[in-house]
Formats: C-alpha cells, sequence, structure tokens
C-alpha cells in the first residue's frame, strides 16, 4: 500500500513539474518574440528652420509607413518644400510641383486604419476623393480628429522637434496658404537614435482646411 500511495505522490509531483516547465517554456518564449520585435525607425526632416523628428508607425501602419520610407530612403523628397501652412491646424509639404497638386506616380495608397487619432504631432498623408496621396504628408497642430472618420490615417508622430513644427506653422503665408518664402526640407533620413537635447541646446549656433 505504501509503494502505491509513493508511486501516485511521485507521479503526481512528476506531473506538476513537467507543467511547470512547459509554463516557464511558453512565458521564455513569448519573451524572445517580444525582443525580436522590430522597433519602428525613426526619421530626421531637416528644413531650413531646423530639424524634426519622426517615429515612422512601420509596425502598426505599414502601407502608408513602407510608402513614406520608401521615398525617405530614395531621397524622394529631399529639396522639396511645405507648401502648404495653415496656422492652428497643419502644415503640409511632400507635393515635388509644390503646388498641392502633385503626386510621385498615378497610384494612389489603399486605405489604412491606424491604431492613433489624428492630434497634434501626428503625421499623415494627405488625400482628395481619389484616395490617399503617395506622396504628399500632413503634420497635425492641433486636435484634429475629425479627420478619423474620413479616412486619414496617421502613420508617424513627431517624437522631438515640435518647436520647429510651429515654427513653421508660424510663418507668414500667401495666396493658397503658401509660405511667401519657402519652408525647405534639405534632407530626410533614418537615424539610429534621437540627438540629446541638452547638448543641442549649449551647442554654438551656426552662421487649412481639410489637408487635400
Amino acid at each position: 500500500m505504501f509503494r502505491r500511495i509513493l508511486s501516485v505522490t511521485l507521479m503526481i509531483v512528476l506531473i506538476a513539474g513537467m507543467a511547470f516547465a512547459q509554463d516557464k517554456v511558453a512565458e521564455s518564449a513569448k519573451k524572445v518574440e517580444k525582443s525580436m520585435t522590430k522597433k519602428n525607425p525613426i526619421v530626421e526632416i531637416k528644413t531650413n528652420l531646423g530639424s524634426f523628428y519622426l517615429e515612422v508607425f512601420e509596425n502598426e501602419t505599414p502601407v502608408h509607413a513602407k510608402n513614406f520610407l520608401s521615398k525617405v530612403d530614395a531621397g524622394k523628397y529631399d529639396g522639396l518644400t511645405f507648401h502648404r501652412v495653415v496656422a492652428g491646424f497643419v502644415i503640409q509639404g511632400g507635393d515635388p510641383t509644390g503646388t498641392g497638386s502633385g503626386s510621385m506616380g498615378e497610384d494612389r495608397l489603399a486605405d489604412e486604419t491606424s491604431p492613433y487619432p489624428q492630434m497634434p504631432g501626428t503625421v499623415a498623408m494627405a488625400r482628395s476623393q481619389m484616395g490617399a496621396s503617395n506622396c504628399q504628408f500632413y503634420v497635425n497642430l492641433k486636435d484634429n480628429t475629425f479627420l478619423d472618420k474620413q479616412k486619414f490615417s496617421s502613420f508617424a508622430k513627431v517624437v522631438q522637434g515640435m518647436d520647429v513644427v510651429n515654427k513653421i506653422a508660424a510663418v507668414p503665408v500667401g495666396a493658397g496658404d503658401k509660405p511667401t518664402q519657402p519652408v525647405t526640407m534639405i534632407k530626410l533620413s533614418r537615424v539610429d537614435k534621437l540627438p540629446d537635447v541638452q547638448a543641442a541646446k549649449v551647442a554654438p549656433k551656426k552662421d487649412a482646411t481639410e489637408p487635400k
């Protein structure tokens, strides 16, 4: 009888140990999977009024993010302007013609739902009745969540340099909300990390309505 009880006890301990080990393996697998999740890339937008930095939601909005990043990598935005500035609403750029009606090809981007609402600092592709632009993008200056209901999709957000964005938003504009002096995107490029803000501060200075 004693041997039988001992055998049953050992079996229970063995089964419990195996279950515990399986739980540990599953937990470890989840940790590895989480650590392998690709971090969203950071893009610097260097303008003649300073630089600001975007986190591009490559994991959350892959269609619009991939489109934007491919143009950044190819230098398609370098030298273009923010052709439309509406204070208290958006700044908009990325049009190769600088008119608001240009495109980089005939294709339009597929609609994509973003988990991020159109809040200050978020970035989305402009769109018309034909769909989302394949090149023109805008930065929100205020709560524009009403645009979420119109299929606008946030694919990035400003993570540093919102003061530069606000500086651009304050430039004088003329007809069609176009800046009277060009606001040029000198260079767009991926960066490994954000610059040290404190170091930048002490460094010596060197000599509209709805988005269309």
